[in-house]
């Protein structure tokens, strides 16, 4: 198998699994957290996790969506361009970190005090949820070598 050649396709092999995980994506897109938030948690994640398919993805719809081209150059280093996000962004963002990475230290209570002084506990599962959702994807595509559709827009 050569490199960038996709290992196969889960949608077409196990139509069930897809559709499982696909299941997860409509109960968060369905609960009102804004939609900027949920672009910026699945690239972070996708960035964390280095997956090339993902990150393409949800570059171009997060552009798609009008977020603007600078939050989205700067979200690897959003710590330090922290004057670019608001503070609810900020806590989903720790959020993330912390759960795609939750071996290394599991979530902090700093990090827990942030997300609950910023979301009502129904929004903090659905943040949570979209959380796990994206690390699903990241790590189906990564798995598979699923190949990106480069966006040039």
């Amino acid at each position: 198998m050569s490199a960038g050649q996709e290992r196969l396709s889960i949608k077409d092999t196990v139509p069930e699994a897809y559709a499982a995980v696909l299941g997860m994506e409509r109960f968060i897109h369905s609960q009102g957290l804004a939609p900027g938030l949920i672009h910026l948690v699945k690239i972070r994640a996708s960035q964390l996790n280095g997956c090339a398919f993902c990150l393409s993805m949800h570059h171009h719809e997060a552009r798609q969506d009008g977020e603007k081209q600078s939050r989205l150059d700067m979200l690897s280093a959003w710590r330090e361009a922290a004057f670019l996000y608001t503070e609810q962004e900020q806590a989903a963002l720790r959020l993330t970190e912390e759960v795609t990475l939750i071996g290394e230290h599991g979530v902090s209570d700093d990090v827990w005090a942030a997300v609950t002084a910023t979301f009502t506990q129904r929004d903090i599962v659905t943040l949570i949820m979209a959380i796990v959702t994206i690390n699903v994807w990241n790590r189906l595509a990564v798995t598979i070598h699923q190949t990106p559709d480069l966006h040039d827009d």
